[in-house]
């Protein structure tokens, strides 16, 4: 592709987003949320692919409410009960772009530590993984299981959120840490975690392969 050529194709990317823009739902969050997980959201909702990589945790995307709720009732400082219930509201009108007509194809790498890892009762630990095997179903998601036994692979254990945007100059990745989520979108930097979304996958189990492995956890617990 010839400079010029990608030239055009940022400017249009550009125009249609702000042709599209108008107040989001996620707007009505702006006193309960971070401006950085509004600011994902937004990503998330303009994203043309999605993928990511967790280590220790189940991807928001891919979450039921329940383990969402015992998720954050780990939050430090604590969280009250209504703070709760609205940040499961959020996480779960997040899974929009998964369910709606002209789905997000959605790419999920899950270290078999964030499988065991359990949240809540045995009840929820199960639907958690039976959730992710009929997410995993579906022709837009792929669900790819790094297990202890695979190969080495690139991570400092943080989840990363790459989002694909219309053209790669607007592509975005969110890297969580203790204090939250940071956005990063230099081009290096996108190349950078490119390459690490590549090791981790090839590290990975095959998709049906991960279908099975979840489905055997799910049974033990």
């Amino acid at each position: 592709m010839s400079r010029l050529s990608g030239a055009v194709r940022l400017v249009d990317a550009l125009a249609s987003m702000t042709g599209e823009r108008r107040r989001g739902w996620w707007e009505e969050y702006r006193e309960i949320h971070s401006h950085r997980m509004l600011d994902l959201t937004e990503v998330e909702h303009h994203a043309v692919a999605l993928r990511v990589a967790q280590i220790i945790n189940i991807p928001g995307l891919l979450q039921t409410p329940d383990h969402a709720r015992a998720l954050f009732r780990q939050t430090v400082p604590p969280l009250k009960p209504h703070e709760i219930e609205h940040r499961v509201s959020h996480r779960i009108k997040r899974q929009e772009v998964l369910h709606r007509e002209h789905a997000l194809p959605y790419t999920a790498i899950i270290h078999e530590a964030a499988l065991r890892m359990r949240f809540g009762d045995r009840a929820t630990a199960r639907a958690q993984l039976d959730h992710l095997v009929t997410m995993s179903a579906a022709e837009h998601v792929t669900v790819a299981v790094i297990t202890f036994d695979s190969a080495p692979f690139p991570t400092s254990g943080q989840g990363v959120d790459y989002s694909h945007g219309p053209v790669q100059q607007l592509d975005t990745v969110q890297i969580d840490t203790d204090h939250g989520g940071e956005l990063i979108d230099s081009p290096a930097q996108l190349e950078r975690y490119r390459l690490v979304l590549d090791r981790m996958e090839a590290a990975a189990l095959a998709p049906a392969e991960s279908r099975d492995h979840i489905t055997r956890l799910a049974r033990d617990i």
